[in-house]
């Protein structure tokens, strides 16, 4: 090789090596804010990267993720979404509750923010109007915790004869108001058991036999989610009817959940976040709401615990798992 096209070589290289890191520097960048657990949440967490790459961005090729967690410790997240917000993030994604969703909008009034709640987003006042949400801050609001009523129908369905009811939950107010309500107009009494902790939940469930607790209904928090092998085992080891909010706790061994299809809520999410980057705003953006919603039986602890589910519900089912 001569001198000269030796020269010119590393004249190409180096200006491509500049090109290559001033792309990089012009790189968007996400911010990622969970109020759970990145395990509990991992297949969720790739449904919003579907989402991202149907909007055409990928994480490493052109766009950049910034992730926090707060493990269930929501006393972390106003620090948290502190920090996304000094790494000027471009978007923050908000899963894992509506603490995590409230901690991102006191942190920022300019950011955008696109959240993916179990909560009636205009209920619980994250935003004033579905269709026209607030300037920075839009998303889908997935709607479990106001589901309950009809889980309370449902695992009455499948223990007609229960009385008391038990509700786990976790400082949800509008979700236990929901389902306080339905079950009064149903001639039930409603127990609940407050929960924030591992030790919380063992002495809840510890305490359900003494309150003669005929059936459960778990409520949708995202602290939960990430003790889902140790609620369906207690409620397992205490023969406890119990209805939950997604479909894993069923797989998991839980005898029935109801909700909505969340994989695809959570892909919208994603795909939002996409658009503002493309230049949309939250503001044009309205509150997505669930369109999907399955009902799962788990027969073989329908058997586990002696209950005959009714062949009504079974032919209602979306899936059964034998």
């Amino acid at each position: 090789m001569r001198r000269r096209d030796f020269i010119a070589g590393v004249g190409a290289t180096g200006v491509s090596s500049l090109a290559a890191r001033a792309q990089q520097a012009k790189m968007p960048m996400i911010g990622l804010l969970n109020g759970a657990t990145w395990e509990a949440y991992a297949g969720w967490t790739a449904a919003i990267r579907r989402g991202l790459q149907d909007a055409g961005f990928v994480e490493g090729r052109n766009l950049s993720m910034e992730v926090r967690a707060a493990d269930g410790q929501y006393e972390r997240l106003p620090a948290l979404a502190d920090d996304l917000v000094r790494r000027q993030v471009a978007v923050i994604i908000v899963i894992g509750g509506p603490r995590a969703a409230f901690a991102a909008k006191a942190a920022t009034s300019t950011i955008p923010i696109v959240f993916a709640i179990g909560s009636d987003a205009v209920e619980i006042g994250l935003v004033k109007s579905l269709s026209r949400p607030e300037a920075n801050v839009t998303g889908a609001s997935i709607a479990s915790g106001p589901l309950a009523p009809k889980r309370l129908e449902l695992i009455l369905e499948v223990v007609p004869q229960a009385t008391l009811i038990g509700f786990l939950d976790n400082q949800s107010p509008f979700e236990l108001n929901n389902i306080a309500t339905a079950a009064q107009i149903k001639g039930r009494q409603l127990v609940p058991f407050g929960a924030s902790t591992e030790q919380e939940i063992d002495a809840a469930f510890a305490d359900m036999p003494r309150r003669r607790i005929d059936a459960l209904v778990v409520g949708a928090d995202a602290f939960f989610i990430t003790r889902q092998e140790q609620i369906v085992s207690l409620a397992a080891r205490h023969g406890l009817p119990t209805i939950y909010s997604y479909r894993r706790n069923v797989v998991a061994g839980g005898l029935m959940s109801y909700g909505v299809l969340v994989d695809d809520m959570y892909r919208q999410a994603g795909l939002y976040a996409g658009r503002i980057l493309k230049g949309e705003t939250p503001a044009e953006l309205p509150v997505m709401l669930p369109t999907r919603f399955e009902l799962v039986i788990n027969n073989r602890t329908a058997k586990t615990l002696g209950i005959e589910i009714p062949l009504s519900l079974l032919i209602r089912a979306d899936e059964v798992i034998e």
